[in-house]
């Protein structure tokens, strides 16, 4: 519920705020005076496009702020998604439309996007006027008018349905995707299939490409290898039985026998013995390493070169095509093989896909059936009760009709809704974009809100001109209408009858002034002889005739009674 609304440099309205609170509010005033003013302010906090063209002449900006008094855990749910808060249950929204056009909004006291506005307007408000009466006559509207009414078992039923939907869409868009692709899937497995038959050939290593040059490097150069080998065995130790040899194990063995001859001489010596000793032990194992090395030399051919050279080429033919190492070749015939499976596995996904596809159709298909069997219920119960409001209208004669044709299954099912109007028996019922006059209209939308309301409450509900092209007897039943759905939401009205207003729990007027040389309006509470005086006003034009006054009084008595007459 809204509980109060300012409003700054919008329109004409300079500066004013509305304290509207539950029950029916009407808002009257002069032609020009701003009245539309109150409704654009209620569409910008309910985050509707802005519009620089209604900011004030001569302002910066125009600004509105509301209080909303709420306690709808979805609407708290919204407003700490947006940051802000609710305090005590009081929430509060304003918009700032800039003379540029530039828009600003703030949900719970922090800076939101507008779009957070429009998220709870959904829940907050239902906004009625010649745009919306407009809206009522497509297909869409009329289907969501219809699904409200139904209340959480349709709505249940629709939102069970949308996930078959849904899931049936995504299946044949998967398996289209599969089945298109086939060919270029057989291509590119045969492809993959030869470049691993290439790679496992050869069966490269990691690594191996770099082993290979180090032996291709030592085979090359086998010659030169064997002789520095050979000689520096001879240096380190000759086998020739020569006493005086000067071969390194020699020299250290004789010097070793010189040092050790001595050293009970002097002890200090003892450590440079041990010294040759370990020096001898590490001659001989260098010895030995290159009496291996010369061993294998000799095992090494011509044939082993050629066959490191045979074997790197091969490689070299890997890398050019699948990496530049062994380790990035292996790594591409493991992925390679782990596509190549993925490829040979569509075949089994499609059958999947096939059968999962037809259990998706046929749930499909009976959600679609029971939520059209709901919705021909639903349609037949609208149809009687929004008929008789009707009557109660000053359309004693009509009958609406709601009518199920059936379409193509799609997100809302396999039905299209259509609202119909016989005005009078014996003619046939036409659609509402065709047959009914914006009197009509106007009285048909009021019904259907005042018993959808039953199943599907809307904490505010905002009527601009919903009296358009109707006076007399019908205005007064507008008047009871909203009345009686003031009992269970608030009720916000423009209007320029006094018919209507006269049911209203709640009178404001919006004043111009153009005192200053310059058109400015503001709002005020109406009550006792200024109201009645605004009623004779609504009536005749005057506010002060006396006959237009009696008229005026009559009406606030009706409009008083107990259940409004």
């Amino acid at each position: 519920m809204i509980e109060q609304i300012r409003i700054r440099d919008l329109g004409v309205i300079a500066d004013t705020t509305l304290t509207l609170g539950p029950g029916f509010t009407a808002i009257t005033g002069e032609t020009g005076a701003g009245k539309t003013m109150v409704v654009t302010a209620l569409g910008l906090l309910m985050g509707e496009r802005s519009d620089a063209g209604a900011v004030r002449s001569g302002a910066d900006a125009a600004r509105v702020g509301g209080l909303v008094r709420t306690e709808d855990p979805q609407i708290v749910e919204l407003v700490e998604d947006a940051g802000g808060e609710i305090e005590d249950g009081d929430l509060t929204l304003t918009r700032t439309v800039s003379s540029e056009g530039r828009s600003r909004a703030s949900v719970g006291g922090s800076a939101a996007p507008v779009g957070s506005l429009a998220k709870l307007a959904d829940r907050l408000f239902a906004v009625h006027g010649q745009s919306e009466q407009l809206r009522l006559r497509s297909s869409a509207a009329q289907r969501e008018m219809l699904d409200r009414f139904g209340g959480s078992e349709l709505l249940g039923l629709l939102a069970d349905y949308q996930r078959a939907h849904s899931e049936r869409r995504e299946l044949e868009a998967e398996l289209a995707g599969l089945s298109d692709a086939r060919d270029e899937r057989v291509r590119e497995a045969a492809r993959l299939r030869e470049e691993l038959e290439q790679i496992e050939a050869i069966d490269p290593q990691p690594g191996e490409e770099i082993e290979l040059k180090q032996r291709i490097e030592r085979l090359s150069n086998l010659e030169e290898l064997r002789g520095a080998t050979s000689a520096a065995l001879r240096a380190i130790a000759d086998d020739a039985d020569d006493p005086f040899a000067s071969d390194a194990s020699s020299l250290v063995d004789a010097a070793l026998r010189e040092i050790e001859r001595v050293v009970s001489s002097d002890t200090q010596l003892e450590a440079v013995a041990e010294s040759l000793r370990s020096l001898s032990f590490q001659l001989s194992d260098v010895g030995r390493e290159l009496a291996g090395y010369a061993s294998n030399l000799d095992q090494d051919g011509p044939g082993e070169l050629a066959a490191a050279n045979e074997r790197l080429a091969a490689l070299n033919g890997l890398l050019r095509l699948y990496g530049e190492d062994t380790a990035a070749v292996v790594a591409y015939g493991a992925n390679s093989a782990a596509r190549l499976g993925e490829l040979e596995g569509d075949d089994e996904r499609i059958a999947l896909l096939e059968r999962q596809l037809e259990i998706a159709r046929e749930d499909e298909l009976g959600l679609a059936a029971q939520l059209t069997a709901v919705r021909a219920a639903a349609a037949a119960q609208l149809g009687t009760l929004v008929t008789a409001e009707l009557h109660e209208l000053a359309l004693p004669d009509a009958e609406f009709v709601v009518e199920l044709q059936p379409t193509e299954l799609g997100k809302f099912g396999a039905d299209e809704v259509r609202l119909l109007l016989q005005p009078h028996p014996g003619a046939s019922p036409r659609p509402l974009a065709k047959g009914a006059s914006g009197g009509e209209l106007s009285r048909v939308m009021l019904a259907l809100e005042v018993v959808v309301a039953a199943s599907d409450p809307v904490p505010t509900f905002v009527f601009d001109e919903v009296d358009a092209g109707i006076g007399g007897a019908a205005a007064i039943e507008i008047g009871r209408r909203l009345a009686r759905l003031a009992q269970s939401s608030q009720v916000i009205v423009v209007t320029h009858l006094a018919q209507v207003a006269a049911f209203a729990n709640n009178h404001l007027q919006v004043v111009k002034d153009s005192s200053g040389g310059f058109t400015q309006s503001s709002c005020r509470l109406l009550e006792g002889d200024e109201r009645l005086a605004e009623m004779a006003r609504l009536l005749s034009g005057l506010s002060d005739s006396e006959s237009a006054l009696a008229h005026a009084a009559e009406l606030l008595v009706l409009g008083a009674a107990p259940n409004h007459g």
